[in-house]
């Protein structure tokens, strides 16, 4: 509002007379009659007689002057009242446009809709009872006349303004019945728009005489709302907190009432106050009027007081099964609110702010959904990111082939093969059947719910571009999304949201997540609390506006009743593939033509792609091998027992190093043949139990083996790839990679960082790009002991002289001779250096490799003619002596081995018992 008066023009003075002149005329006169003096000429005088003349023109010049200035200004004048009069104007116009904005009656409330505070009304809250004159703030300066004491008088008055008095001190109409009623009304619809069901209650008798008992206000109740009663003088007063009473132009005003209005006729009513006495313009409603308004009230958002506390499932009578997938989830102020993903979609938003009750809805959706329509129609996916417990009441319906809950990385990785896989199966199966709608097929539709997409995206923001191309192929492939999240904006793609365009809110917290999702800010201004649990506004393509409904309750006997329903069809098949299960019992895979084919199955792999979970099998013979690589307890054993129940011809490599060297070396040299299957378990633990030189010769045999193995498949456990067993594993051309101790050694064994798993259970392994359960069998199941072989047992034969003389190297001479004499009673045991006492009889000499080489001649002659014995301690002796310079068998040391040599033939490995530990 302008703050400065209005200044007013002061009034025109008179013009002042211009004074007579004298000194001009009197010149020409003196002038002419000099000249008739000094002339004589009588024409002298004729130029005297201008002084008169001039002087008359002087006169009339001044006339004409001030008559001029005097119609200036009373022009300037009235253009300065003109302006002051249009100023007046426009300043009383701004305020009473700005009275009506803070004070708007029924009709401004009608033409924009007034802005509501979070409060509710109190005893003070002006309400406009009608139009008259009020106090205006415009004030004026100057001017003392008549006319700006008049302007004056009207610059402290605004008409045809808002007049309002409080409304806790009540108002009582009075007059004719008609015109009382149409008055009530105009302020009960003022009062109604201004102020929700949730902030104002309406009582009173009065109510339905006035048709005002259909108002969502007078629906509920006080309930700690202000309370306005309308009653009349017919009636006992209604307990309210303010009243609008309805009287007779004579009766009395009852004790309370501070506001009397006694109406003539619409337009001309007396208000009387405590302060004041006005005559105003009372404002009026007609019966037909004021049931439009309330019609209004149910639709707008205020809806939401009329609506019941509660709504179960089963109080909602389900529709008829269409072509779409129609469902009542609720009940709004007209009635039954029907949504049907197909028609409405094909896709829907769902959002709202914990404890609106979001999940209530998803489940009671889908429990709608099912109730009429089968497995043969429609198949959910059920995806929850809050927890894993939303939809467990419905894993029991036939027609949710998955729940699924929070995922790790490997399960959103399948979760987006297994979709895609999905789009591509039904695009197959549209095409082979040259159709362009799932309607055209005998396909059920899939409906994917997601609880909490917004916790999907954050974990595994992958999934996003494929739910995006979900929502843009859905429509014709029959697969349609329900996506719950508590907030729309930031969340939801562009590209997504606008394939959405069902959209339900229940309360938010942000008025610019309900603009996104219903295009107004009504979910935002739901109330919070227990009452507003379950208030959504929902908005279809079809919905000029948000609906407000009571979201639908589902119980356990809806439940119940939708199963026994559907109990009798068979089971749909899941677009979601399920997880590989944590054990896979052997005689759960059956493979047709494993006898044909000598095919061996591993176990069951892990095909989303495909939407499979085949086995995974080995042929044998044809097949070179397969490695398994895991840390201890991770399943390798367990994976050659399967395979070793499978062909019982199979062989297992003992642990022994001593019986698998013997076995190795006979497959490497070509003196035995390996068998079809050949299992080795713990290759890398076997091969650090031997010392270095027979560990890389023990590697070099094996990579022969794998090379030249035609016709034998080999099944091989480490725990890890590395050192000189690296290359012998890099020929096996397939590999299993099991749970490792490290990221680091997961990675060394060939694996990516993305599918280290700490926890992977046993027998779950890595092969390429799938993941595979391995074949579990019982730890007898083989029907042996000890698969591994580890029977550390006698590995040869027990030694005994067979020379006339024999020569033994070994530490602790006269100790070992004392064993070997009492073990050979027939052989004459000695130390190197002494002499045989019996010459005749076979003779055995002891000492260590020293003390050989000091008697070198009688070596060289026990080495051409006799029989030579090196314990397995002495390895190096065995080169230095004897001059063998390929590996021995291997002998393990400490444990009574030691090397035989007769003549020029080669070393074999021998036990003395005598020597062992005891």
């Amino acid at each position: 509002m302008d703050s400065l008066p209005i200044v007013l023009p002061a009034s025109p003075a008179p013009p002042r007379r211009a004074p007579l002149p004298i000194l001009a005329p009197i010149v020409p006169v003196a002038g002419g009659v000099v000249l008739w003096l000094v002339t004589g000429s009588a024409f002298a005088l004729c130029f005297a007689a201008l002084g008169p003349l001039m002087m008359g023109a002087s006169l009339l010049d001044a006339t004409r002057a001030r008559r001029r200035e005097h119609r200036d200004s009373d022009a300037r004048a009235e253009r300065e009242w003109a302006f002051a009069e249009s100023e007046l104007t426009r300043r009383h116009d701004d305020e009473r446009t700005a009275l009506r904005l803070r004070h708007p009656d029924a009709a401004a409330c009608l033409a924009q809709s007034p802005l509501r505070s979070a409060e509710p009304p109190d005893p003070a809250t002006p309400v406009v009872v009608g139009a008259g004159s009020v106090s205006s703030s415009v004030r004026c300066s100057g001017g003392d006349d008549r006319r700006a004491r008049e302007f004056r008088e009207r610059c402290r008055v605004v008409d045809a303004a808002p007049v309002v008095v409080a409304l806790g001190g009540g108002i009582c109409l009075r007059g004719a019945r008609p015109l009382i009623a149409a008055a009530a009304r105009a302020l009960v619809v003022q009062l109604g728009m201004r102020f929700g069901p949730t902030q104002l209650a309406l009582r009173g008798t009065g109510l339905e005489a006035c048709g005002l008992g259909a108002s969502p206000h007078a629906a509920r109740g006080g309930r700690g709302r202000f309370a306005l009663a309308v009653d009349s003088s017919e009636t006992t007063r209604t307990e309210a907190d303010a009243v609008i009473w309805l009287a007779p132009a004579d009766a009395e005003v009852p004790e309370g009432v501070t506001t009397v209005i006694d109406i003539i006729e619409p337009r001309r009513a007396s208000l009387r106050t405590p302060h004041e006495e006005a005559v105003i313009a009372v404002e009026c409603l007609s019966f037909a009027q004021a049931g439009a308004i309330m019609e209004g009230f149910a639709v707008s958002d205020d809806a939401a007081a009329v609506l019941p506390d509660a709504v179960s499932l089963e109080e909602l009578e389900q529709p008829v099964p269409g072509r779409g997938l129609s469902a009542a989830v609720g009940r709004s102020a007209r009635g039954e609110v029907v949504l049907d993903i197909v028609e409405d979609g094909p896709h829907a938003i769902v959002t709202g702010t914990t404890g609106t009750g979001k999940s209530e809805l998803l489940v009671s959706w889908v429990t709608a959904i099912a109730a009429r329509n089968g497995p043969d129609k429609v198949v959910f996916v059920l995806a929850d990111f809050k927890g894993g417990t939303t939809f467990e009441p419905l894993r029991g319906l036939r027609q949710v082939a998955a729940v699924i809950t929070d995922l790790d990385e490997e399960g959103a990785r399948r979760g987006v093969s297994s979709l895609t896989a999905e789009l591509r199966r039904r695009e197959s199966v549209l095409a082979a059947a040259g159709a362009r709608d799932v309607c055209e097929v005998d396909m059920p539709r899939l409906v994917i719910v997601v609880d909490e997409f917004a916790a999907l995206l954050s974990e595994h923001p992958d999934l996003g571009a494929v739910f995006t191309d979900v929502a843009a192929r859905g429509r014709a492939l029959g697969i349609h999304l329900i996506l719950g999240t508590q907030r729309a904006a930031g969340v939801v793609r562009d590209a997504l949201a606008a394939n959405c365009p069902l959209r339900i809110s229940l309360r938010v917290g942000d008025p610019a997540d309900s603009r996104l999702m219903i295009g107004s800010e009504a979910a935002s201004a739901l109330p919070g609390g227990a009452d507003s649990r379950g208030l959504a506004l929902v908005r279809r393509p079809v919905d000029t506006e948000p609906v407000t409904m009571r979201v639908a309750l589902t119980g356990a006997a809806d439940l119940h009743t939708v199963e026994r329903l559907w109990a009798a069809e068979a089971p749909p098949r899941s677009p979601w593939l399920a997880a590989l299960p944590t054990c896979v019992p052997l005689a759960d895979l059956v493979v047709s033509e494993a006898a044909e084919a000598e095919t061996l199955v591993l176990g069951r792999s892990d095909d989303p792609a495909h939407q499979a979970q085949p086995a995974e099998t080995l042929r044998c013979g044809e097949e070179r091998g397969i490695l398994f690589l895991g840390m201890p307890g991770s399943g390798r054993t367990a994976a050659l027992r399967a395979l070793a129940v499978q062909r019982p011809d199979a062989e297992w490599v003992p642990s022994d190093p001593e019986q698998a060297w013997d076995l190795t070396v006979g497959w490497a040299t070509g003196s035995r043949r390996p068998p079809s299957l050949v299992l080795c378990d713990d290759m890398d633990a076997l091969i650090s139990r031997l010392p270095p030189e027979y560990a890389q010769q023990y590697a070099q045999y094996w990579e022969q083996i794998l090379r030249n193995g035609a016709g034998t498949t080999f099944a091989v456990t480490a725990a890890r790839a590395s050192g000189s067993l690296g290359r012998v594993l890099e020929v096996i051309p397939r590999r299993a990679l099991l749970r490792m101790p490290t990221r680091i050694e997961h990675l060394a064994a060939g694996g990516e960082a993305s599918s280290f798993v700490r926890d992977r259970v046993p027998g779950r392994a890595s092969m390429g790009d799938r993941e595979v359960q391995l074949a579990w069998v019982p730890d007898d199941a083989d029907g042996t002991d000890d698969p591994d072989g580890s029977d550390e047992g006698a590995t040869a034969a027990a030694w005994t002289p067979s020379c006339a003389v024999t020569g033994v190297i070994s530490a602790g001479a006269r100790s070992v001779a004392a064993r070997l004499r009492k073990a050979h009673p027939s052989f004459e045991v000695i130390v190197a250096g002494t002499e045989a006492t019996e010459p005749d009889r076979p003779c055995v000499v002891v000492a260590d490799g020293e003390t050989w080489q000091r008697h070198w001649s009688l070596w060289q002659h026990i080495r051409a003619d006799g029989e030579i014995v090196i314990r397995a301690e002495h390895a190096v002796d065995l080169r230095q002596l004897a001059g063998v310079r390929e590996l021995p068998p291997y002998a393990r040391p400490h444990a009574g081995r030691a090397w035989a040599i007769i003549g020029a033939g080669a070393p074999r490995r021998v036990i003395i018992p005598e020597l062992m530990p005891r």
